[in-house]
Order: C-alpha cells, then sequence, then structure tokens
C-alpha cells in the first residue's frame, strides 16, 4: 500500500517517536501543551469527536479529522487508534500545511 505523502510525515513522525496515541495519552499532551497537532479519525465516535474538538481549542491545539481509526494505525503501527497526537512541532506544522492542502482542494494530490 502506498502512503500519500500526509500519512508518510505522520508514519515518519511515529518512527521518531514524535506522537502520543489513544485518549489518555492525546489528552495528557494536549493539556500539557506538549501536542502540536492531534488527528482525529473520521470514524471515531461523535462523543470522542466533541471531547478532542473542545479540549483542542481551549488549549489552541489545531485539529483535525483525517482517516480511519484502521488506516491510523496502520501509519503509525500501532492497534488501532482514534486519535494521534504529533508532539515535534516541525512535523506537526508540515502534517497540518497537507491537511488544509487536502481541505481546500477537496481530495489528497498524492494518491
Amino acid at each position: 500500500m502506498r502512503l500519500n505523502e500526509t500519512e508518510f510525515l505522520l508514519s515518519l513522525a511515529a518512527k521518531a517517536g514524535k506522537t502520543v496515541s489513544g485518549e489518555t495519552a492525546v489528552l495528557n499532551a494536549v493539556r500539557s501543551g506538549n501536542a502540536s497537532l492531534v488527528i482525529i479519525s473520521t470514524d471515531a465516535s461523535d462523543n470522542t469527536k466533541k471531547k478532542f474538538s473542545d479540549k483542542c481549542s481551549y488549549y489552541g491545539i489545531p485539529h483535525y479529522e483525517y482517516g480511519t481509526k484502521t488506516g491510523i494505525a496502520h501509519v503509525i503501527g500501532k492497534e488501532v487508534r482514534s486519535t494521534v497526537a504529533v508532539t515535534d512541532p516541525n512535523l506537526g506544522g508540515r502534517i497540518r500545511m497537507k491537511l488544509e492542502e487536502m481541505s481546500v482542494d477537496g481530495k489528497d494530490q498524492d494518491k
């Protein structure tokens, strides 16, 4: 399976140890200010989406809905996850830029 550029950058961040995943770890990263970007899977429950959207907005952390639970898990090399936070500001900024390009274009140019 070929990864698009967003998934490649997320995978790179995970391999570098610059991600945290799972609800508790991501919430702790957001609260402590260590998260530079939060990704919420599109198939997460409405409660999970609202919880992370509200927390990220309150703490000023950019957040996006992207991918599926299994897709995110595949990219970061973990079990099924509905949320992942990137802790490196440079990688987080680059991933954010790609996600915003996708939202403007309405699709991912890399696939």
